[in-house]
């Protein structure tokens, strides 16, 4: 009989591709990942790793053993899936991500929210940026991703991934008080033809949809900085050291010396969240979707009306 921890820990370093990944991805550390891969070799009579170098690589066993592994997984969560769901409960552990401005403007509403309905639900959250909250979904380390794209880039998903949209969150030009384009009503994005930009880290999804979306208008950008908290670059345009794209989600308050300017464009990301499908009838994650999406609708009620204080923007 082969052991499901230890065909958890084959799918991992399948996935992760190392063994020091797979001890990151399951929480435990590289030398239990070794023992349990030893102790499943001898149950299976079999070599499954074999040295790469430094590092390790799955035998012919080892991916055959391993694409077992990930069906026999995959149908471990169904089941599990369908006994919380004939039981009914939300309770147990749910583990989320989001990206950093979605973490703050949607996690405080929605995780307290859950808590105050099911208290015997326990959820652990992390801000990641989305490929990395998609990655932890498909290989099992988080339950739910909050991730995003942008109205003229989708973000692909992988095969097996549901998703849920939560809102449509609109963003500006984020520039100093001082910028000749501060009192406009809107801009096209050609008037900052000649402006240094603050963007995200370089191979960033967001990095590259602006990148892309400023080629598409014939805009070569002069990058000037790079920051991955959006607040670090609003404090950089607010010193008058480029401008910035600021979606509205997580933004506010602004810091002094910013104003932000729509674009005529009318630029939005769409906001949603990912989960497995062999995971859908989890009440768990059903509870948390709506929760999340609650918390989506006050913030697009909030962002149709700037002046809507939490409490009115409540559903």
């Amino acid at each position: 009989m082969l052991n499901l921890e230890r065909l958890r820990t084959l799918d991992a370093l399948a996935r992760h591709g190392s063994v020091s990944g797979a001890a990151e991805g399951l929480h435990i550390t590289t030398s239990a990942v070794s023992q349990q891969m030893s102790k499943l070799e001898r149950e299976v009579g079999q070599r499954l790793l074999a040295k790469n170098g430094r590092g390790v690589r799955l035998t012919d066993a080892g991916r055959l053993l391993a694409e077992h592994a990930a069906r026999i997984l995959s149908q471990v969560e169904l089941a599990q899936s369908d006994l919380e769901a004939q039981r009914g409960q939300v309770a147990g552990e749910l583990r989320v991500s989001a990206f950093p401005t979605a973490a703050r403007g949607l996690f405080p509403v929605a995780l307290r929210d859950l808590r105050e309905r099911h208290p015997a639900l326990r959820v652990r959250s992390r801000e990641q940026e989305p490929e990395q909250g998609i990655r932890g979904v498909v290989r099992g380390d988080l339950d739910l991703a909050v991730v995003l794209d942008w109205y003229n880039k989708p973000m692909p998903l992988p095969d097996g991934l549901v998703k849920a949209h939560l809102l449509d969150d609109p963003a500006d030009v984020a520039m100093s008080a001082g910028h000749r384009l501060a009192g406009r009503d809107e801009a096209d994005l050609a008037e900052f033809a000649e402006d240094e930009w603050i963007t995200w880290g370089e191979g960033e999804f967001c990095h590259e949809w602006l990148m892309f979306t400023l080629r598409s208008k014939g805009i070569e950008p002069v990058i000037g900085h790079r920051a991955a908290e959006s607040h670090t670059q609003l404090g950089l345009a607010a010193a008058g050291l480029g401008v910035c794209i600021a979606p509205l989600l997580g933004r506010d308050p602004l810091p002094d010396g910013v104003v932000t300017v729509p674009l005529r464009q009318r630029v939005r990301r769409h906001v949603f969240v990912v989960w497995r499908a062999d995971a859908d009838r989890r009440p768990s994650i059903r509870a948390a979707v709506r929760a999340l999406r609650a918390a989506g609708e006050r913030v697009g009620a909030a962002g149709e009306n700037p002046g809507a204080t939490a409490a009115s923007a409540a559903f």
